[in-house]
């Protein structure tokens, strides 16, 4: 696998979390939108919940701390430059929803099967939350130039 294996765009299919106690977690349940996509110039990544709520009790900036806490929940976004050496894909995060990942490196093994990218994690390794993040794409548009 190398950066033009998996250059284009990638559109979700699943994200679960596979809990060493047998756990099974969807964080953002069953139906997702969003995309991974590989470009020259980086990769871009967006997630969120399928039908997501919209705020009620105001705007971007002045709806209840309870619904914009509802709306981070159910959305992540990363971006930054990355880097495939054989079956390990690193992230380098500029930007996220998430200030804690910014400046560092998200390490996933990617697995690469026609149209079908799965790109997994180890988290928490050694806690009673250690476990596996898988994420499954498939191929939505080939690089393009």
């Amino acid at each position: 696998m190398n950066k033009e294996t998996i250059r284009g765009r990638w559109n979700i299919l699943s994200w679960e979390q596979l809990y060493d106690d047998g756990r099974v977690v969807l964080p953002m349940g069953k139906e997702l939108e969003g995309f991974i996509e590989y470009g020259p110039y980086g990769m871009f990544c967006v997630i969120a919940r399928k039908d997501r709520e919209p705020f009620t009790s105001g705007g971007q900036w002045s709806a209840s701390d309870a619904e914009k806490a509802a709306a981070y929940g159910s959305y992540l976004t990363y971006a930054g430059p990355y880097e495939v050496d054989g079956n390990v894909v690193q992230h380098h995060v500029r930007h996220s929803l998430f200030p804690n990942w910014e400046g560092g490196s998200q390490k996933r093994v990617a697995e690469l099967e026609g149209g079908v990218l799965s790109l997994s994690a180890r988290l928490e390794e050694g806690t009673s939350e250690a476990r596996t993040a898988r994420l499954v794409w498939t191929r939505a548009l080939p690089a393009q130039g």
